[in-house]
């Protein structure tokens, strides 16, 4: 009942809906007058959806063409698949019976030659083969029924993206050859200027950037904040292998069937949770009904086990066999999992702001993982790749000399089993230059994934930690490996996991969910509500009414309220979301004068000379570089080129230094629809800490590419800036929940509260926060990708610890 009158300020419109029941999929067009505008769109939240994939999938005939060869490759595997099974002779083929070539037409020195067309059944045999096979017919028809679904759902969706790219075209003037051009955050500023022409939602005459945020990531944000609070079932605690975190495609799937959009779940539709769930007087009855609901599904997922099974070891067969013979090595690297994509991602975070950054993010953290031997496995991997390399030498240099030796049977096997196993063996030896720096390395990473557990600061060279980062940074190996068995362990992690916490579920969605005018119901986490949701050790105090049961997990709340305002700068935050980013911006001021200047971690930081006189450089990543490198390299008062010591002090001191003066300085600006101007950066009170002179464009280049990168060049920034937010609240945070392990050179200890100003004193609201001091930042990363080798900003080689 506490936590229902936490949430009493929000206005319920539970009389209103933005879609009548039968209509929700209608995209309504007024005929005359406004023939060709988008007045009262019926679903917005699969409106805004497909218009953020036409985006990011580049358009409609990409789109098309994608799903096409969806549905190609779906047949070839079910066929090629049937003809394998049920048209090969496979003993002729091996050669296990001879093949009588006397025949007319054959050459009688050809007699041991074993052809293609000898080991193939003749098309009358096959058929009669396969209509002899009873369970080759019932999965033929299963698969001809999915295919056929798949079919209607894919002209479904030509109709319903010709519509969206015909909004591109007349309703937000971007033509299709200029789409590429256009990041997110620019439709995303035609969308809401045309909110105010063509009402395009009816209950609020203006949309915000945080409106688009909740329809597009509605249930996203509750999955985010559902792992953040451990309410589903993904750790698991299993005999010999301990802690296991266990989350696969197939497994999540079934959690959004359940909870969000199946039969039984709890939303009424794609925006509203059903009214039953919102009163917590039936909370048992309900909690057994969905109890039910798990249980049904769990079972038909066993029962149709064997067949997603075979499905996905074919799948996994098709895919990585060719992969594996060619690059052995490949399943050797590494990828975010699943759950690290859920523990990361910050509330309203789209999906490729998510890829952007861990892209960011994945050398360090390779680099992270890889600095951990063994020294006993690193001995036992160089005898076995001495071993395994003098035998593929010998075989190499045979067949060299004579190719025939390639005839001996199962000669190529063992060729191809050594090389696999000497790739392996080699993973595990590591590079004789690297240098143990853990805890630099842990730095790095926080930078870019901007969350990480409080034990692992100053813990960063213990194997726990390393164990806990491999959970969300997995080896492929074992992402294929999970992916084969989730068909058999998803139904037991339903029926047995699942099912005891749907009273807990059932709380969740009741506590947790807000209606929103204009919206519909969310989940209140993704509001950002440093009040409701803030916890007072993440520089929240005196701000938060929550209780521990209401309060975000990891800094959630007040890290995803800076990356949203730093990627959406426009945004007015309310007033409570206002005051925190004030008072933040406040003790960064504070703190900086206690901290060495800017000019002085720029110019002192290593390789930062040579980045800021490389014409390519990027600002950005100097900017970063120097607060990466100064705890290690520079708090113990390294002596500098002016013969000068830099003061000793964290890296809190550092990131504030450089966020300070980003504040006071401005960045390259670019206008819409005017020529592009570049002012140099205004001088800091001390000094210039980013001049812009490397990033000023070409006036010979067109508007197109000058302003592309531009945004490329404002996106790059606001990823540094919000690299140097995470390091610092996170330093803050562990000196408030540990202060033995703060600095004795910590100058900055003056609490929250006492930049608050008197009692009685308004708050200043920022509208808009420009906490980086450009206009415009935008994003130009595309969805479908699973993994980005993306650059790092890891300056300095592991040499320097």
């Amino acid at each position: 009942m506490a936590a229902l009158e936490a949430y009493r300020e929000y206005q319920r419109i539970e009389d209103l809906e933005d879609s009548p029941p039968g209509e929700e999929d209608l995209l309504l067009h007024v005929p005359e007058g406004l023939k060709d505008s988008w007045h009262h769109v019926k679903n917005l939240d699969n409106f805004f959806t497909r218009i953020y994939h036409f985006h990011q999938k580049n358009g409609f005939a990409c789109m098309m063409l994608s799903e096409f060869f969806e549905l190609v490759q779906f047949l070839f595997v079910v066929t090629f698949t049937t003809f394998l099974v049920n048209c090969v002779e496979y003993d002729v083929l091996f050669a296990n019976r001879a093949v009588n070539h006397t025949g007319p037409g054959h050459n009688p020195l050809d007699r041991s030659k074993v052809t293609i067309t000898d080991a193939l059944l003749p098309s009358q045999q096959c058929t009669q083969s396969i209509q002899e096979n009873s369970w080759i017919i019932f999965l033929l028809i299963m698969a001809a029924i999915f295919w056929i679904y798949r079919l209607v759902k894919v002209i479904c969706n030509v109709l319903s993206y010709w519509e969206i790219r015909q909004f591109y075209i007349k309703a937000l003037k971007i033509r299709m050859d200029e789409l590429c051009n256009f990041t997110w955050q620019e439709v995303q500023d035609r969308l809401i200027s045309l909110q105010r022409e063509q009402q395009m939602c009816i209950h609020k005459k203006e949309l915000t950037e945080l409106d688009i945020y909740h329809r597009i990531l509605r249930f996203k944000n509750y999955m985010v904040a559902m792992i953040n609070k451990s309410l589903l079932p993904v750790q698991l605690q299993l005999p010999l292998l301990g802690d296991v975190v266990f989350l696969t495609q197939g497994l999540k799937y079934n959690f959004e069937l359940i909870l969000f959009w199946g039969p039984g779940s709890l939303f009424q539709n794609k925006w509203n949770l059903h009214p039953k769930y919102k009163r917590s007087g039936n909370r048992l009855e309900l909690a057994q009904q969905l109890s039910r609901v798990i249980l049904l599904i769990g079972v038909a997922n066993l029962l149709l086990c064997p067949f997603i099974l075979v499905w996905q070891v074919l799948y996994a067969f098709f895919s990585y066999t060719e992969v594996i013979r060619r690059e052995p090595g490949s399943l050797g690297a590494r990828r975010w999992s699943l759950y690290g994509r859920l523990y990361l991602r910050h509330f309203n975070e789209l999906n490729h702001e998510l890829h952007g950054r861990l892209g960011r993010g994945y050398k360090p953290t390779s680099k992270y993982m890889n600095s951990f031997t063994s020294p006993l496995l690193t001995v036992l991997a160089k005898n076995v790749a001495f071993f395994s390399g003098s035998v593929l030498a010998v075989l190499i240099a045979l067949t060299v000399y004579d190719e025939d030796v390639l005839t001996v049977q199962h000669i190529l096997t063992v060729i191809t089993v050594l090389g696999v196993v000497i790739t392996i063996t080699r993973s595990f030896i590591p590079d004789e230059h690297m240098v143990w720096c853990p805890e630099q390395l842990l730095q790095c990473m926080l930078a870019h994934i901007h969350y990480m557990p409080d034990h692992w600061k100053a813990n960063a060279n213990k194997s726990e930690t390393r164990d806990e980062v491999a959970q969300l940074f997995q080896y492929k190996a074992v992402f294929i490996l999970e992916e084969l068995l989730s068909p058999i362990i998803t139904p037991f992690i339903l029926i047995f996991l699942l099912r005891n916490k749907s009273l807990e579920i059932i709380d969740f969605f009741r506590n947790f969910t807000v209606e929103v005018v204009g919206v519909g119901d969310i989940c209140s986490f993704a509001q950002m509500d440093i009040r409701r949701h803030g916890n007072p050790t993440w520089l929240s105090e005196g701000q938060t009414e929550a209780s521990v049961y209401q309060q975000a997990e990891n800094g959630k709340t007040e890290l995803s309220l800076m990356h949203f305002t730093i990627k959406n700068p426009h945004w007015q935050p309310p007033l409570e979301s206002s005051v925190f980013i004030s008072h933040l911006k406040e003790k960064v001021q504070h703190d900086a004068q206690g901290g060495p200047s800017a000019q002085l971690l720029l110019s002192e930081a290593p390789l930062c000379t040579s980045l800021q006189s490389n014409e390519s450089a990027t600002g950005p990543e100097s900017l970063l570089a120097s607060v990466l490198a100064h705890p290690v390299l520079t708090a113990s008062g390294l002596q500098g080129r002016d013969h000068r010591f830099i003061p000793a002090s964290t890296a809190a001191s550092a990131a504030a230094s450089i966020l300070a003066s980003l504040s006071t300085s401005q960045l390259p600006q670019t206008g819409r629809g005017r020529s592009q101007r570049h002012q140099a950066s205004a001088i800091h009170p001390e000094s210039t800490v980013y001049r812009s002179d490397c990033t000023v464009i070409d006036r010979s280049m067109s508007f197109s590419d000058s302003r592309l990168r531009s945004n490329t060049l404002h996106s790059e920034f606001a990823s540094a800036e919000m690299s140097l937010h995470a390091i610092y609240m996170h330093e803050l945070h562990q000196q408030t929940s540990h202060p033995q392990r703060g600095s004795g050179h910590w100058h900055s200890s003056v609490p929250m509260t006492e930049l608050h100003g008197s009692a009685g004193s308004t708050p200043s609201l920022v509208t808009p926060v420009h906490l980086g001091g450009w206009q415009e930042e935008e994003e130009d990363e595309y969805e479908g990708e699973e993994e980005i080798n993306s650059g790092s900003t890891l300056k300095q080689d592991s040499r320097t610890c």
